[in-house]
């Protein structure tokens, strides 16, 4: 059984049409009801990355919207890569 609390750390790289699509805003908004912290931000591939902070189920069920994203969107792929947790963050923010 996976332990709830446990926090945890990862990095994403969201490839796909993830720009110009509101993509970054539809991930703050998941992030903000999961209660997860960390940032997304564009990049100049084309693709979009992220940090994210927070209880491991939440951060699992995070990466798991990743892989479907808002409507606006088409992922094509999800790298996920685990960190060491920090607790960095105190939100979730997006970057430009």
């Amino acid at each position: 059984m996976t332990n709830n609390n446990k926090m945890i750390r990862v990095f994403l790289k969201i490839y796909g049409k993830v720009q110009g699509v509101h993509f970054r805003m539809h991930t703050k908004k998941k992030a903000d009801e999961l209660f997860v912290t960390g940032w997304v931000a564009n990049q100049a591939d084309g693709t979009v990355e992220s940090v994210i902070e927070g209880e491991e189920n939440k951060v699992n069920t995070f990466i798991g919207w990743c892989h479907s994203g808002p409507t606006t969107s088409d992922i094509k792929k999800v790298e996920v890569q685990k960190e060491d947790y920090t607790r960095e963050f105190d939100g979730f923010d997006i970057r430009y």
